[in-house]
């Protein structure tokens, strides 16, 4: 004989019943943070801005290979990359990154990109201050990106360290700047060598003179 089931409680019961935590919780202290005047520490692993990475040299550690757009489950990253050569050489292997970017109106800051990264190049910051009143300024260019300069760096493009190769600099080999190491003209970017001028310049003053 099967057993009858037991009497459920009343119906006025289980509303009162769903206020449970609602009650619980207007007891407790409550929690306010002065926001932004005192900012809370992040943890030391958090997952902030991007950022890409230089060589001790100061030459980028990316190469272009787009792996970081392809690990991307939201597709927030764009990369072009572009070959190195002697005069204008930006990383110490074949490619480097041309144009990088990450729209962090799309990124979900999950960290794939940098698991996926085979150089090191992009790592996550501790920086969670990303608001933006547009969408434009949401859209991250490799020059807001790159690290900055540490003592003993040349920005890049400039030449490899004499006598080492691109493992060279994977090994650690390379800690700074070789003596004497100068920054290259970077025509992709539209920059001259100072001994050039525009096209047109000397003819326009002789207009105006």
């Amino acid at each position: 004989m099967a057993e009858e089931p037991k009497e459920t409680a009343p119906g006025f019961q289980n509303p009162v019943a769903g206020f449970a935590v609602t009650f619980k919780a207007m007891f407790k202290k409550r929690l306010t943070e002065q926001y932004p005047e005192q900012k809370k520490t992040t943890a030391p692993r958090f997952h902030g801005r991007h950022q890409l990475n230089r060589h001790p040299d100061g030459l980028e550690k990316c190469v272009g290979c787009e792996l970081c757009a392809w690990a991307c489950p939201a597709d927030a990253i764009y990369v072009e990359g572009a070959d190195n050569t002697d005069e204008e050489r930006y990383s110490p292997g074949e490619r480097y990154g041309r144009v990088y970017q990450i729209n962090y109106a799309r990124c979900i800051l999950c960290g794939l990109c940098i698991e996926a990264c085979p150089t090191r190049a992009l790592t996550m910051t501790n920086e969670f201050e990303l608001a933006d009143s547009s969408r434009a300024n949401l859209i991250y260019t490799k020059e807001q990106l790159l690290a900055g300069l540490d003592e003993g760096m040349v920005d890049s493009p400039h030449s490899i360290f004499p006598g080492t190769d691109e493992q060279d600099y994977y090994r650690g080999l390379v800690t700074e700047a070789a003596p004497g190491t100068v920054r290259q003209v970077a025509v992709s970017k539209g920059e001259l060598h100072q001994s050039a001028s525009p096209s047109g310049a000397a003819e326009d003053e002789g207009v105006e003179a």
